[in-house]
């Protein structure tokens, strides 16, 4: 690590807090860009500042990068409302990131993306992803692309909507057979390889694909999340047609629990 900043854009988010704790424990100056400086960000002091920059505003975006050696973005929207849509956010605002770290002359940005990025998906989502990654190489063609696989660790969004299902009902609804496949990876080791892809000059301009060691059907997890809670629940399987339903229906609320994809 040098002796400027690593900026994180994202630095409160469930990656970013552990991008920001690991790089902390290397010996790095963490700047932390955030849109809601009063919400979840770390202690200060020390090597650690937190700074306003939201990733639509290149004047902002442009600020927080100053004096860095390193970049790191890290913001990811799940759910969009009203201007902050996956264009908006992954795209506009990755390409704003990039285009400020060349700018300012910044010799490493390392972009989180995600797992299975096409730009001929269909949903809205991976697409977005895809272009994002597009926009980076564009502006920034040496930048660092990594895609992790669904993330889980203490306060997951995963393990812990699972939970929440099962505390509330006997029945348990599969999506599909339950057969769909996941790799998940611990959100440590993709913050861990966040600092290596920091450090490491091997890494410019690569892309890295982020799993965990085993590949687990649905089924499987939502049975290991009974076992572990000491739950007894019926598992059944709903068509996927039916979740597009019901994901339509619940799409009206601020924070739908279930998003569809298109």
């Amino acid at each position: 690590m040098g002796d400027g900043w690593v900026t994180v854009f994202g630095g409160t988010g469930f990656l970013g807090r552990s991008i920001v704790a690991r790089l902390g424990a290397a010996g790095a100056r963490v700047r932390v860009a955030v849109r809601h400086t009063t919400e979840g960000v770390p202690p200060q002091g020390g090597d650690v500042e937190v700074v306003y920059a939201d990733v639509r505003d290149g004047t902002t975006v442009a600020q927080a990068v100053r004096n860095s050696d390193a970049v790191v973005n890290a913001v990811g929207l799940y759910v969009e409302h009203g201007e902050a849509t996956f264009q908006a956010v992954h795209v506009d605002g990755a390409q704003e990131v990039a285009r400020a770290a060349r700018e300012a002359g910044i010799g490493r940005l390392v972009h989180v993306s995600g797992i299975g990025a096409d730009v001929n998906s269909e949903s809205s989502y991976v697409r977005s992803r895809a272009l994002g990654e597009r926009a980076v190489r564009e502006a920034c063609p040496e930048a660092i692309i990594l895609r992790p696989s669904v993330l889980f660790g203490r306060g997951d969004a995963l393990f812990r909507s699972l939970a929440a299902i099962t505390r509330i009902s006997p029945v348990f609804p599969l999506f599909g057979d339950g057969s769909t496949r996941l790799q998940p990876v611990f959100v440590g080791d993709v913050a861990k390889a966040v600092v290596k892809a920091v450090g490491s000059p091997t890494t410019r301009g690569k892309v890295y694909e982020l799993g965990g060691p085993r590949v687990y059907r649905y089924r499987e997890l939502v049975e290991l999340v009974l076992v572990h809670l000491k739950r007894r629940r019926l598992l059944v399987p709903v068509p996927f047609v039916v979740w597009e339903i019901q994901a339509a229906l619940l799409g009206v609320l601020p924070n739908p629990p279930l998003t569809r994809v298109r």
